[in-house]
């Protein structure tokens, strides 16, 4: 396996491009059922239908996949998303930590550290996501990372088999209090 290429790195984790040696891990920690609660995917993709997403994803300069990787071992233990719409200057937010991972708070490091690459490396003005209004630990991983409730889609996900709301959350640039890890690099200075 190869080894993680760092591209951000904050006080325990960093964001690494993403692997393609990677995917068979990548499909395992999205096929978990927590990851399949989470996201309201109800049925887990193939393999095969992931390795297909990956190859259409490299090759769209609008979709910025990272690793989430601890800096300690260079273990990965996640992956953020930015689906960026260029004209709109603005960026869909999406992250899944490894089953194993969970509950070490790497959720509010992983999203700080997308959303400084997103305001201070890609120059977006906003980043929003949606959850599922059950999936509490993720609403306040995100609360603490900066963002805010804006809104909901009443039913629009399905949490253990029951329909549920879909919680609209977005950060804009000027609202990023966070400390710049990207700022932070010798000879940067934002």
């Amino acid at each position: 396996m190869s080894e993680p290429k760092i591209v951000l790195a904050g006080d325990k984790l960093g964001l690494g491009l993403t692997r393609a040696d990677m995917l068979p891990e990548y499909h395992r920690w999205e096929t978990d059922p927590g990851s399949v609660l989470g996201y309201g995917a109800q049925l887990p993709p193939t393999l095969e239908a992931r390795r297909a997403r990956w190859e259409r994803n490299t090759q769209d300069r609008t979709h910025s996949a990272f690793e989430v990787v601890r800096l300690e071992d260079n273990t990965p233990v996640g992956m953020s998303v930015l689906n960026v719409n260029f004209r709109k200057q603005t960026a869909e937010f999406v992250l899944g930590i490894a089953p194993e991972a969970r509950g070490n708070r790497y959720a509010v490091e992983a999203t700080r550290l997308t959303l400084d690459w997103g305001f201070n490396l890609a120059g977006l003005r906003a980043i929003w996501l949606k959850v599922l209004e059950p999936n509490v630990s993720a609403v306040k991983a995100y609360e603490r990372a900066g963002f805010s409730y804006q809104g909901r889609q009443r039913r629009a996900g399905t949490w253990m088999g029951r329909e549920v709301d879909e919680l609209l959350m977005d950060i804009l640039r000027e609202e990023f209090h966070s400390p710049s890890w990207a700022a932070s690099r010798p000879g940067l200075e934002l």
